[in-house]
């Protein structure tokens, strides 16, 4: 029989101890907690260092005064409410300020804050970005996330997709979603989801599917399902993921999780570094250690499965963090907020308690791309 899910919000219900739940009290006061049944079940609770339990269950270093709100400064790249335009080519959309959970290191927190901080930033007004992108012909590509595009009803998926899809110069559209790891019956029990996708993701107007897997354990046979059926609709499926301490952060779990997912027809696509945002200090590891963790995995894969990259999401741009020397760290703009520092190369010395682009200060050399830049097809 099915398991039938639910979402909890209270510390109450999960199988910790009353000293435990008092002491992690305050800490989803301020940073929410909120998980499906579904992934619950998945955790082992007798081990307190449980991976998929770092993922979900607050810890009371949340607390510990570091980040900021919105690290990667997004909101300087607001157009209107629920819509950035940061990279010329692509539109990102808030479509959504749902999850069917809620990840401890989330960077865009701040929908889900209770009081003066949280940010009302969902898309509200469908036509005026309709407006928007009809008079912006360099868009070729639209994101619908969030929180999750897929925690939307597939009526109003289909009221976006409708909306988007016919103007010319959109030739593709990704939805970012963690529902295949935290309520993949989502995908499972909803035929007219997969029709959807099957009619609109054709040849010139495809559609891909961002997933979020973080660990292998994520990877369940409900999870690998509703990957496939995505995957015969017609949809591409990628997958990214933040490095996160006790989760991830190791070799031979990462590289299993890039084999994995090769496997499943998902391509391993970005790696992030954990973005400094507020409470997010017991999951960040350092840049450096978090470059050569990386590298080592991609060392024990091949081929689809090693074409992932590690980058960081700075108000900048896509900063991939591209090789390490003796004396230096050295970051490529893989794609550039202002179009000058397209291809660019920094190079700094090694800062070994580095979390983000911002705590290096000795810059050794900057590198432009040479000549100029072709008009945007």
């Amino acid at each position: 029989m099915p398991h039938k899910v639910s979402f909890v919000r209270d510390l109450e219900e999960l199988p910790l101890s009353a000293e435990e739940k008092e002491r992690l009290r305050p800490v989803a006061e301020k940073y929410p907690f909120f998980c499906s049944s579904y992934y619950l079940r998945l955790i082992n609770f007798k081990d307190p260092a449980d991976p998929l339990r770092r993922v979900v269950v607050p810890e009371e270093g949340e607390l510990e005064s570091w980040g900021r709100v919105d690290p990667s400064n997004e909101a300087n790249y607001t157009v209107m409410e629920g819509v950035q335009h940061k990279y010329d080519s692509t539109v990102l959309v808030l479509a959504s300020d749902r999850c069917a959970a809620l990840c401890r290191y989330c960077f865009r927190k701040r929908l889900f804050l209770r009081g003066s901080e949280r940010r009302p930033e969902r898309l509200r007004n469908l036509r005026e970005l309709v407006r928007y992108l009809e008079g912006h012909p360099e868009v070729s590509n639209v994101i619908f996330s969030g929180g999750d595009a897929l925690m939307l009803s597939t009526s109003r998926i289909k009221e976006l997709l409708e909306a988007v899809i016919h103007i010319p110069h959109i030739r593709y559209i990704r939805f970012g979603s963690r529902l295949f790891s935290y309520w993949p019956e989502r995908i499972l029990n909803d035929p007219q989801l997969l029709e959807l996708f099957r009619r609109y993701s054709r040849p010139g107007k495809r559609l891909y599917v961002v997933t979020h897997f973080d660990h292998p354990r994520e990877l369940t046979a409900e999870a690998r399902k509703a990957c496939d059926l995505l995957l015969r609709a017609g949809v591409h499926l990628l997958n990214q993921c933040p490095l996160i301490r006790g989760v991830n952060d190791h070799p031979v779990v990462l590289a299993e999780l890039f084999r994995e997912l090769a496997g499943l027809g998902v391509s391993p696509y970005y790696v992030f570094q954990c973005r400094p945002t507020l409470g997010n200090r017991p999951y960040a590891v350092p840049i450096e250690e978090g470059y050569t963790i990386f590298e080592k995995a991609r060392g024990m894969v091949s081929g689809v499965a090693k074409r992932v990259r590690f980058v960081m999401s700075h108000a900048l741009g896509k900063l991939e963090i591209a090789a390490l020397t003796r004396e230096t760290v050295i970051f490529k703009f893989h794609r550039a907020a202002r179009n000058t520092d397209t291809g660019k190369v920094l190079v700094y010395a090694r800062h070994p308690e580095a979390y983000w682009l911002d705590d290096y200060s000795e810059l050794v050399e900057e590198v432009p791309l040479e000549g100029d830049l072709p008009q945007a097809m």
